[in-house]
C-alpha cells in the first residue's frame, strides 16, 4: 500500500508544478490549496531535495519549486523516494535476502510479474502526465 508519504508528495510535486511561475512558492501556500498539513509537508521536503526533485530557498520570497521540468519526474521515482522499496515481497527487494525456498518457491515469479508490471505502469507516469487529469477536479485523489 502506498502511505500518505508517497501520496502528499505527489500532490505537492502537482501542486508546485502547476502554479510555477519561475520563481519560489511558499509551502504554506501549497499546504492551504492541498488541505494537507504544513507541518507534514516539510518532512516531505528532505529527500526530495536530496534526489535532486525540489529545490529551495529561505527568507523572503522563499519557497519551493520543481528543480526540472514536471515531465522529467515519473511516479515511480518519487514514490520509490519517499516509500523505499516497493517491492510486494521482501525477498525481491533491490538488496533483498533471497530465502532457501527461493528455488521451489512457487509464487517468486507472480511477486516478480507484480512487481514487473506495477513499476512498468508507475515509470510510464510523469508529474506532467498527473496535471492534465481533468483540470475541474482540484481535489486531488492520489
Amino acid at each position: 500500500m502506498i502511505s500518505t508519504k508517497g501520496r502528499y508528495a505527489l500532490r505537492m510535486l502537482i501542486d508546485l508544478a502547476e502554479h510555477n511561475n519561475g520563481g519560489y512558492i511558499p509551502m504554506k501556500s501549497v499546504a492551504e490549496r492541498q488541505d494537507l498539513p504544513l507541518k507534514y509537508l516539510e518532512r516531505l521536503i528532505p529527500p526530495l531535495k536530496e534526489h535532486g526533485i525540489l529545490e529551495g530557498v529561505h527568507g523572503k520570497g522563499g519557497g519551493y519549486r520543481l528543480a526540472g521540468a514536471p515531465e522529467d519526474y515519473t511516479v515511480w521515482e518519487i514514490l520509490n523516494i519517499m516509500e523505499g522499496s516497493l517491492a510486494p515481497v521482501s525477498c525481491i527487494e533491490k538488496n533483498g535476502k533471497a530465502c532457501g525456498r527461493a528455488p521451489s518457491c512457487k509464487t517468486l515469479g507472480m511477486w516478480k510479474d507484480y512487481y514487473d508490471m506495477t513499476r512498468e505502469f508507475f515509470s510510464g507516469i510523469t508529474i506532467a502526465d498527473l496535471m492534465k487529469r481533468d483540470p475541474n477536479f482540484e481535489d486531488y485523489v492520489i
